[in-house]
């Protein structure tokens, strides 16, 4: 029915939800973007802050990782979400950059935003950005260096230190970019698995305690009566590795069993003795020395061995006995009935040493070794977790650093040189509307030397006047130089970083704009709407309401 000639109202949607569209809903979503890089652009740099986020349990994370602050940070609004997909699949792709690429996409929703409120459309901006983006690829691609064979190994040690400049662990830089590099070359070339590369945390001591051990090294297992009695210390041993566990089990626990006699049951217990007398028996006669198994090894089976001069150790991890068979050989069994030579790895010492105040087993010499391990010390739990993640970026550079060799100056002389090209390209080539989004993701390139100087302090606005002349006199690996709060050429200074970072972190940061920019309409169920604990201690403001602080695991979907 319709009164005076008016449609009846239709609704479609249940009572409650929640629809916002049009302009406002994408200068909404810019606006939480921007939010979120607000709070992580203060950690980019070498003199970038750290961050300290507390989870609701109280756990407390000090870290400058741009992934490590994404992933800890719960960020509410659907928008902004997608920051953190690429913080995520930078670091999964490079390893490094994670911090770069969420203050670019932020900065260039900044720049677009004016476009967007005055009327421009989505697809025009889009199609720009992705124009902007294909030139800047290419012209990255076009000025990159390609790194000589020949010292490799100085090469790598330049990209790792330059990794670890913006870390906790930056004045120790020559320290630990030797223990990465030797890490990675130790692999096995082909694929490379960082996996392999294990890292054991030890509280206590300096950072220059830190150990590398070329093999493997895992902290003692639980240990039964019996276990002080075996030998800590082999030269040559032949290793066994077992899926096979090694203890007597309680009747109760596997089966009930009646019985109308005593002698019965006696010849039930005699059997389950018999069955785990032979299995190690037939460990002792393969000749191993050092029995590992991921299941438990019991007290019985740990006198036994004792006894007869063998080493054993239960439970160990499967990460831990995996990298024990890449470095000694040897394969893990799931019986005892047939245990062959080829089975049995080997390696020149297994020792059991002291670290701190935790025991470790080293296995070192190992014949095949295409693993290794590192053994961090550090004053606090939280420093050296710190120092994990910075060793990952480090170790994840080397890693893409060896099957790409370009690479490019940083300090920012790569965005400029590109914002440079990109200025030139839009003024003498490009007529119609993209000209201004070009130019607005050159401008915004610029972002990450200002973000340089502004974290260490330094004037901005004069060293990047300084810089855009210097690149328009072909300058072109021209950058911050930290050290005398100028400018000077990154490449001659060995600011090194490899060419997949920044061609990485462009894409991924266009996609996220694109993305952004293309949603114009939001509809949330009235059921998904979870109410929210309100925040305490927290001014009202943009960063406040994108980002609500959490703590660990990732963000909610």
């Amino acid at each position: 029915m319709s009164f005076g000639g008016q449609t009846p109202t239709v609704i479609v949607l249940r009572e409650g939800t929640d629809q916002s569209q049009g302009k406002g809903q994408v200068v909404s979503n810019i606006n939480a973007c921007v939010a979120v890089q607000a709070t992580v652009k203060s950690t980019l740099g070498p003199y970038g802050g750290d961050l300290l986020l507390v989870d609701e349990n109280g756990k407390q994370t000090i870290t400058n990782d741009g992934a490590t602050v994404m992933k800890l940070l719960d960020i509410v609004h659907p928008a902004a979400r997608v920051l953190v997909d690429i913080a995520r699949s930078q670091d999964a792709e490079v390893g490094d950059g994670t911090t770069s690429v969420v203050v670019l996409a932020g900065e260039i929703l900044k720049e677009v935003k004016e476009y967007v409120e005055a009327g421009v459309s989505s697809q025009t901006i889009i199609k720009g950005l992705r124009r902007a983006s294909t030139m800047a690829v290419n012209k990255v691609k076009e000025i990159a260096v390609n790194t000589s064979e020949n010292n490799q190994r100085e090469t790598l040690r330049k990209l790792a230190g330059t990794a670890m400049s913006s870390k906790l662990i930056h004045r120790n830089s020559d320290f630990f970019t030797k223990m990465v590099v030797d890490a990675v070359l130790t692999l096995d070339q082909n694929d490379l698995n960082n996996k392999l590369i294990g890292v054991k945390k030890v509280t206590g001591g300096a950072l220059q305690d830190s150990l590398f051990v070329n093999g493997v090294a895992f902290k003692k297992t639980f240990s039964y009566a019996g276990f002080e009695q075996q030998p800590k210390s082999f030269k040559n041993p032949k290793i066994a590795c077992l899926n096979v566990e090694l203890e007597l089990k309680a009747e109760k626990d596997n089966a009930e069993v009646r019985v109308e006699q005593v002698s019965e049951y006696q010849a039930i217990v005699d059997a389950e003795w018999k069955i785990i007398y032979e299995k190690m028996e037939l460990l002792y006669k393969s000749g191993a020395k050092v029995v590992l198994s991921k299941l438990p090894i019991g007290d019985l089976a740990t006198q036994y061995f004792a006894d007869r001069d063998v080493f054993c150790a239960g439970r160990v991890s499967s990460e831990d006995l995996e990298r024990v068979c890449q470095a000694t050989g040897a394969s893990v069994q799931s019986t005892c009935s047939d245990i062959q030579d080829k089975h049995l790895g080997t390696c020149e010492t297994f020792e059991e040493r002291q670290i701190g105040g935790e025991r470790f087993n080293f296995f070192e010499g190992c014949s095949t070794a295409k693993t290794c391990t590192l053994v961090l010390r550090g004053g606090a739990e939280q420093f050296i977790a710190e120092v994990e993640r910075s060793l990952h970026d480090a170790i994840m550079i080397v890693k893409r650093a060896i099957k790409n060799q370009t690479i490019v100056a940083g300090g920012g002389a790569c965005e400029m040189e590109v914002s440079a090209y990109l200025h030139n390209f839009a003024d003498k080539n490009v007529a119609t509307k993209q000209q201004s989004i070009i130019k607005a993701f050159a401008k915004a390139l610029e972002v990450i030397p200002r973000q340089l100087c502004d974290n260490a302090g330094f004037d901005a606005t004069d060293i990047l006047n300084r810089l855009r002349v210097e690149h328009r006199k072909g300058n072109i690996w021209a950058g911050v130089d930290f050290d005398h709060e100028g400018i000077r050429d990154n490449m001659e200074a060995f600011v090194w970083e490899p060419a997949l970072v920044k061609i990485n972190a462009i894409q991924a940061a266009i996609e996220a704009s694109c993305l952004i920019l293309s949603v114009d309409e939001t509809i949330k169920n009235q059921e998904s709407q979870q109410p929210q604990a309100p925040q305490r201690g927290l001014p009202p403001g943009a960063a406040q309401r994108a980002i609500r602080g959490r703590g660990r695991g990732m963000p909610r979907r």
